[in-house]
């Protein structure tokens, strides 16, 4: 019996199959766990491609009527639950956009796949009136095109994982996000946890640099530090394909310039599925440090296929001998800037003391001079110091770190800083603000100072944008979630803030 027209069962798009009958959501073959209403409103999305599926819609279908529950709420939390099984974000959508006020659009290309009901075949079947030999052969053969056809289904919709299985493993999927996870001390002593951490947001820094790169913050990648959690729900929490672990080994962690040699070990692991891509390990003098972690990030620029401009491609090769000795304290005072150890006010005074001593010891250290900008700007927030003390100091010390190396994000973003709280120059600090993010597109500072920037001058949708990026960037920071609901309030977007405040309360 030949098949009435059937509507699509399986819909795929990007590394996705949804099969809309079963209710079951696979990424490269791999079931991902969704049920109950998150999957329903992926159903409905998928049934109605690039349209938009209104609030009130979704209420009809999901919560029929007299059925009691707090519908905002409950919706926003399906839909917060569908985005992160799909690694999607609201700030910068690739599947599910946020149309405000209305509903959500789903925007990714989708393909259907019909899907036959058990017992019905898919055309006709010529009838086998021989008998005999010739007519078992006639057989044989019908059945073994039938077994042909069934494989390269399986084989074409990776049904169960199947095309994995035989080809050996799952194709590597394309990889545009990526979080460092906070490298193991192996020295043994805990002393020595500022050099390990300073290398994680050392090496952070350096993907950074790569615009085609989306690269989670210091901020949230510290919170994993010391948990065993699997790697698949660290990088589902984060948003990301792909995770970097690894250790550093200091031969000399008396920093007495004798033999001072450190092994840094790395490994990239893609998410879904779970698999080791690429591994290495690196040894050299502390005083080649930086190009060292240039070198790491090349590597898995490479290992990952994407792309690197020539501008990042000389940026992340022109890193020059540092003092070994001025990075030491450089390091110390960067753990302090952190927010690490005393109090906050206090910490960033000892931040202080230690980017003036690297300075000290290496006068030519550009990013020690950029620490020195932001310890000043970070102690006048914090009341420590008046803003005619610590303004001209910041502006001086910034200027000082671009003379020795222009390509610095970090002074760019401290004088943008300088040139809108305390100089009034707005154009200046908008200039400044697009120079450090056009060398570092990954900078929450510099995302979430210049959201800040463009909400006050009245460019709410602009503002809207580069706070989202922020908080994409730093995706379990309530601060960041905190920073896009007031500028949702300042555009008079209230129904959009108050999801992003009762979000962060959660």
């Amino acid at each position: 019996m030949k098949a009435a027209a059937a509507s699509p069962r399986v819909i795929r798009f990007g590394v996705f199959e949804a099969d809309l009958q079963t209710g079951e959501l696979r990424k490269h073959g791999l079931r991902i766990k969704l049920h109950g209403q998150p999957f329903e409103t992926l159903a409905m999305l998928l049934e109605q491609p690039g349209e938009v599926v209104t609030r009130e819609a979704l209420r009809q279908r999901l919560w029929p009527e007299n059925t009691f529950v707090d519908f905002d709420h409950s919706l926003n939390k399906a839909v917060s639950k569908l985005r992160e099984a799909l690694g999607d974000s609201a700030n910068t959508p690739r599947f599910v956009e946020t149309i405000p006020r209305r509903g959500y659009r789903f925007i990714a290309p989708v393909k259907g796949t019909a899907v036959p009901e058990a017992g019905i075949v898919p055309g006709p079947v010529p009838p086998l009136e021989r008998t005999g030999p010739a007519g078992g052969s006639a057989r044989l053969v019908w059945r073994l095109a039938g077994l042909g056809i069934a494989l390269m289904v399986l084989v074409g919709l990776n049904v169960g994982g199947g095309r994995d299985k035989l080809l050996g493993g799952a194709a590597l999927g394309e990889i545009t996000s990526i979080a460092v996870l906070p490298l193991e001390n192996l020295s043994g002593d805990p002393e020595q946890d500022y050099f390990t951490d300073g290398m994680t947001e050392a090496l952070i820094n350096e993907l950074g640099k790569i615009s085609a790169l989306r690269v989670i913050s210091r901020q949230s990648v510290m919170q994993f530090k010391g948990t065993n959690r699997p790697v698949s729900e660290i990088a589902q929490v984060l948003g990301v394909d792909a995770v970097v672990e690894g250790s550093v080994f200091r031969a000399n962690p008396a920093g007495d310039g004798m033999n001072d040699r450190i092994r840094i070990s790395a490994q990239l692991i893609q998410a879904v599925p779970e698999r080791h891509l690429w591994a290495e390990s690196y040894e050299r003098d502390l005083t080649d440090v930086l190009s060292l972690q240039g070198e790491i990030a090349r590597a898995i620029a490479r290992e990952i296929n994407i792309t690197v401009t020539l501008e990042e491609q000389l940026h992340l090769a022109s890193a020059r001998l540092v003092n070994h000795e001025a990075y030491e304290v450089y390091l110390r005072g960067h753990y302090y800037l952190a927010g690490y150890g005393p109090a906050a006010g206090e910490a960033r005074a000892k931040a202080l003391e230690y980017f003036q001593q690297a300075i000290e010891l290496d006068p030519t250290y550009a990013l020690a001079h950029a620490g020195l900008a932001r310890a000043y700007r970070q102690l006048e927030w914090m009341g420590v110091l008046l803003p005619k003390e610590a303004y001209p100091k910041a502006r001086t010390a910034a200027l000082k770190a671009l003379e020795l190396d222009e390509s610095l994000a970090e002074a760019y973003t401290e004088l943008a800083y300088v040139k809108l709280v305390y100089d009034w120059d707005w154009q200046g600090a908008e200039r400044e603000f697009k120079r450090a993010l056009g060398l570092n597109s990954n900078s929450v500072v510099a995302h979430s100072a210049y959201s800040w920037y463009l909400s006050h001058m009245g460019r709410h949708e602009e503002a809207i944008a580069e706070a989202r990026r922020a908080l994409e960037l730093d995706p379990v920071s309530w601060e960041k979630r905190g920073e896009l609901g007031q500028s949702f309030t300042r555009a008079r977007q209230y129904d959009q803030a108050i999801e992003q405040f009762r979000t962060q309360l959660e």
